[in-house]
């Protein structure tokens, strides 16, 4: 064989590793601390990516400095997509500073701000501020985002629900009959915009700060989502969220809470998760002082133990098979839960 043709061979050879390669990296997930808010970092094999909200504004940058830092881990020099699930300060608040230390080439949410609230309008017209002028997609329940073989579908938004059930899925939901009535809910929560992750045989669910009585309607009286692999435990895991129907439903094998020191984490809601058939783990953002020690996690999957902490996260990577590795920022600690 010629020298040409060697070199030639070697080069096939090593652009046909790098492309399984590319093809078998995992799904990565960053659930950074932003202190009780939320911004989940979503990052695919060949880096694109979507950042499921932005903390709060204020505290000198703090939660945008922590996005900015986990996306420089995962290789980033932009975000793809920003999602945002509504218009609390938690979610959106980070909005311009973020904007200010890194490119966003799109914005996702549900449309206009909905609640009677001065503080959230002043949340909203910030956003709307930076948005303006870009790539705006208003979601609807039943859209799909597609990208690095993964796909985003919308299961809720702007106070609308899924008209039929993801696939698989739509089964009667025994649970409901046990379920009280919630009352409606006149607050941006109840207009969450609520994804279903699916990637290969792995689904992740993240419904934002959505409360009961959305959650029913896509619980109730079938199970309008089916089974996930991987649960964001809806709104920080406050009592106004996670209904029994819903989250004994869809059994997922791993939770994940992003809630803060005394920010949610309420115990019954945190209870409802813990009993929920087929949980493997949960893991925590921060030890709920609300909690107590009979509704905390054990010590390992807590990413920050102490009020006064260094924003400690969660790091999750999933493969197309459903395999789940979750690893503790903290101190190390990892598990794998094979599907």
């Amino acid at each position: 064989m010629s020298k040409i043709l060697r070199i030639l061979g070697w080069s096939l050879g090593f652009i046909a590793v790098a492309a399984t390669t590319a093809l078998a990296a995992p799904l990565r997930l960053y659930f950074v601390d932003v202190e009780g808010g939320q911004a989940t970092l979503i990052v695919g094999p060949s880096g694109k990516s979507m950042l499921i909200d932005t903390g709060w504004p204020g505290f000198e940058g703090r939660d945008a400095n922590r996005i900015l830092a986990a996306a420089k881990q995962a290789g980033l020099s932009h975000l793809d997509y920003v999602l945002i699930t509504h218009y609390h300060v938690d979610h959106v608040g980070g909005v311009p500073q973020l904007a200010q230390k890194i490119k966003i080439d799109a914005f996702i949410d549900h449309g206009p701000n909905r609640e009677d609230s001065d503080d959230t309008r002043r949340d909203f017209a910030a956003y709307e501020k930076v948005m303006r002028g870009g790539r705006r997609l208003i979601a609807k329940p039943g859209d799909h985002i597609t990208f690095e073989n993964m796909d985003v579908e919308v299961v809720s938004a702007d106070g609308a629900l899924l008209a039929k059930p993801l696939r698989d899925a739509g089964q009667p939901n025994p649970l409901c009959a046990s379920e009280p009535e919630y009352p409606e809910d006149a607050t941006e929560n109840a207009r969450s915009v609520g994804v279903m992750i699916t990637y290969g045989k792995l689904r992740v669910l993240d419904l934002g700060d959505l409360t009961k009585k959305k959650e029913m309607g896509l619980a109730c009286p079938n199970n309008l989502l089916g089974t996930v692999d991987l649960f964001v435990v809806t709104h920080h895991g406050y009592t106004q969220s996670n209904s029994r129907a819903l989250v004994h439903a869809i059994r997922p094998r791993v939770a994940i809470m992003d809630n803060g020191a005394r920010k949610a984490g309420s115990p019954d809601a945190w209870q409802t998760v813990h009993d929920s058939p087929g949980l493997a783990d949960m893991w925590q953002l921060h030890y709920s002082i609300e909690g107590g020690k009979d509704h905390n996690v054990a010590a390992d999957m807590i990413a920050n133990p102490d009020e006064n902490c260094a924003g400690k996260s969660i790091e999750v990577t999933a493969e197309k098979d459903g395999t789940i590795k979750v690893t503790n920022t903290r101190n190390g600690f990892t598990k794998t839960y094979k599907k």
